[in-house]
């Protein structure tokens, strides 16, 4: 029987209203400028139904073309303004809450990690396209 790996938790603050925030998050257009954890990678596609129930599906793609994967899965619980929750189409779960703090906004997210690649390299690469959201939407 496989070990299950600890829940990973990653964090940010955001400084921009919730509203905006809620946006960046959401729509695809926004996605496809923030959901990437290096340079050299991208997200040609994006498709997101967020609501309860919906599905969400994103193509992250290397630049050279050298490789690519789809991330999606399905939306188990959405409060605007407050708390995303999905089980991605692998069976892990994922918790994304966020905090208005007034002119900013905390974002905590936590995931169940894959048991391929090490821990610490997945909180790297989640942290990092969380760090790309955040430097997104400060920005435009």
């Amino acid at each position: 029987m496989e070990t299950l790996k600890p829940a990973i938790t990653i964090k940010t603050t955001v400084n921009a209203p919730i509203e905006k925030v809620w946006k960046f998050w959401s729509e695809p257009e926004h996605v496809m400028n923030w959901n990437t954890p290096s340079p050299d990678w991208h997200t040609p596609k994006a498709e997101n139904d967020l609501r309860t129930g919906g599905q969400f599906s994103f193509t992250m793609a290397a630049k050279d073309g050298s490789f690519s994967f789809d991330f999606g899965g399905t939306y188990t619980e959405v409060i605007p303004n407050k708390t995303i929750a999905y089980e991605m189409s692998d069976g892990r779960k994922v918790d994304v809450q966020f905090e208005n703090e007034g002119d900013a906004v905390a974002i905590v997210e936590t995931f169940d990690p894959e048991n391929v690649h090490d821990p610490e390299f997945q909180r790297q690469g989640w942290q990092a396209i969380l760090d790309n959201f955040k430097n997104y939407t400060e920005a435009n």
